[in-house]
C-alpha cells in the first residue's frame, strides 16, 4: 500500500518493542530534558533521512526537548498505533496518513490541537487540508506533506505518437493508449488495480464509496457502477500494458514508467523523487502531470497526505513537547527542505518558495490541488478501501461483473457501517 490508502484497521494484538512503543514520559525526569518519541512513517530509504535531520535541527533550537526517533513502515503504522495507543504506550507523535485520523480521534487516541502552538499558523495552510484534519469540529493533526492523483506521461513518446496534449475524458485516453501503442511500440497506459488509483473513476461520475452526510453506502450505486464500466472499458482498449494484480504490481508498473516502457499512468508526488532517477526521466521536463479525464459528471482525484498528531495518553510535559515539535515540522521552512529533499509537496502557500517550485514535478502536481477530493470526515471510511480492492481486482479480472462485485463491495461495507443505508 502507498500514501493515502490505508488499511483497515485491526485490532488483533501484535508484539511490538519496548523501544518502538514506550511513550516518551518515561524516558526523562523532572530534572532533565524532555524526552518524546516520533514514529516517522516516511520511506526509510528515500525519504527518511530529511526528517532525521530535521529532528536534529528541532534539537538544537530547542534545547530541553530530545526526540527519539522510530521509523514504522507506513503498511504497518496504523494498526501498531492503534495496538499500542489502545495499551497506554503510543508514540507522543504520530506521522498518520490523513485517512487515519478520523478514526483515531473517534477512539480517543489522539489530543485536538485547536489554540495550541500546533496550530498556531494554520491559516496559513491550505485550507482543504486543515479541514480533512479536523474530526467533530475539532482540530487533530496538522498536514505535513500532501498529495493527490494526476495523469503522469512521458512527453517524449507522447510527442512521436502525434500526440500534442494530455487526455481530457477517459475516451481521449483511450485513443491516445493507442496512438503511442502504433506510433512508438511502447505500452500507451497502464493502470494499478487499488482502490485507491479507482477512486477518480467514481468521482468521475459524481460519487464516492459512501455519502456520510446522508449516511449511505453508495459503492454499489448506479453512478458507481457507471465509473467502473468506465474503468473496464480502458482496460480493455489496445495500447493497455498487460493488467497486473500480482503482489508486485505497484513497483513492476513504476519500473516500466521509469524505463520508457509505457507512457502513462495515474500516480502521485510521493514517486517524484523516484522517477527523476528513471532512465526515461534524466531530463526532468519530460514527466509531464496533467488533471485525470473527467468522466461523465466531471473529473475529480482523491487528497492524500500525512499529519503530524498528538497521543492524548501523553502527560502535560510531553504534550508541550510535542505541540512544538509539530509546529516546528510543519513551518514553512522544515517544509521547504522536505520538499527540495524529498520531491513531495508542501501543505501551506508560504513553503512554495522559488526554489520548491522549479522542480517539475512540485510544480504540477501543486496546481492540482485545489480541485482535490478531501476524504468524508467518517472514522470508518478508510476501512472501505479492503471491500472495494477485493472485489475491484475480481472484476477487473472477470471474476466477477461490475454488479455483483459492486454489491457485494457494499455488503461487506455494510458490516463496517450498519446504520447506513444502501441502493
Amino acid at each position: 500500500m502507498r500514501r493515502g490508502l490505508a488499511a483497515a484497521v485491526v485490532v488483533a494484538a501484535l508484539t511490538i518493542s519496548a523501544t518502538a512503543c514506550s511513550s516518551g514520559s518515561s524516558d526523562s525526569d523532572s530534572s532533565g530534558p524532555v524526552t518524546i518519541t516520533w514514529w516517522d512513517t516516511s520511506d526509510a530509504t528515500n525519504e527518511a533521512g530529511t526528517f532525521k535531520a530535521l529532528v536534529k535541527d528541532f534539537e538544537k533550537a530547542n534545547p530541553g526537548i530530545k526526540v527519539k526517533y522510530v521509523n514504522v513502515p507506513f503498511g504497518d503504522a496504523q494498526t501498531k498505533f492503534q495496538t499500542a495507543a489502545g495499551s497506554k504506550g503510543a508514540p507522543d507523535v504520530l506521522r498518520a496518513d490523513v485517512g487515519w485520523t478520523p478514526g483515531f480521534a473517534q477512539a480517543g487516541f489522539l489530543a485536538p490541537l485547536d489554540g495550541t502552538p500546533a496550530a498556531e499558523e494554520s491559516a496559513k495552510f491550505k485550507p482543504n487540508l486543515i479541514e480533512q484534519a479536523k474530526y467533530d469540529g475539532k482540530l487533530y493533526g496538522v498536514p505535513q506533506v500532501t498529495d493527490t492523483l494526476a495523469l503522469m506521461y512521458n512527453k517524449a513518446l507522447f510527442e512521436k505518437a502525434g500526440i500534442t496534449e494530455a487526455p481530457a475524458t477517459w475516451d481521449e485516453l483511450k485513443a491516445d493508449m493507442a496512438k503511442v501503442e502504433k506510433k512508438t511500440g511502447v505500452d500507451g497506459f497502464a493502470f494499478n488495480p487499488q482502490a485507491y488509483y479507482a477512486m477518480p473513476f467514481l468521482y468521475g461520475e459524481g460519487t464516492d464509496m459512501v455519502d456520510a452526510e446522508k449516511k449511505q453506502i453508495t459503492l454499489n450505486s448506479p453512478a458507481a457502477v457507471k465509473g467502473i464500466d468506465t474503468l473496464n472499458s480502458v482496460l480493455a482498449a489496445p495500447g493497455l500494458r498487460k493488467l497486473d494484480t500480482t503482489s508486485n504490481a505497484y513497483a513492476n508498473i513504476m519500473d516500466a514508467f521509469n524505463s520508457g516502457k509505457v507512457a502513462s499512468i495515474i500516480q502521485g508526488p510521493w514517486e517524484n523523487a523516484n522517477v527523476f532517477k528513471g532512465s526515461a526521466f534524466k531530463d526532468r521536463n519530460n514527466l509531464g502531470i496533467a488533471a485525470l479525464p473527467a468522466g461523465g459528471a466531471g473529473q475529480g482525484a482523491p487528497l492524500g497526505g500525512h499529519n503530524l498528531v498528538a497521543y492524548a495518553g501523553s502527560d502535560a510535559a510531553h504534550q508541550e513537547a510535542s505541540q512544538k515539535f509539530i509546529a516546528f515540522m510543519t513551518s514553512a521552512d522544515a517544509q521547504q527542505k522536505v520538499a527540495l529533499a524529498n520531491g513531495t509537496l508542501p501543505t501551506r502557500d508560504d513553503a512554495y518558495s522559488a526554489e520548491v517550485t522549479a522542480n517539475p514535478g512540485i510544480a504540477g502536481y501543486a496546481k492540482l490541488l485545489g480541485a482535490g477530493k478531501p476524504r468524508q470526515p467518517l472514522a470508518e471510511y478508510s476501512s472501505l478501501y479492503t471491500p472495494f480492492e477485493t472485489q475491484l481486482i475480481k472484476i477487473v479480472s472477470k471474476q466477477e461483473s461490475t454488479e455483483a462485485g459492486l454489491d457485494k463491495a457494499a455488503a461487506e461495507a455494510k458490516k463496517l457501517l450498519p446504520e447506513f443505508s444502501t441502493p
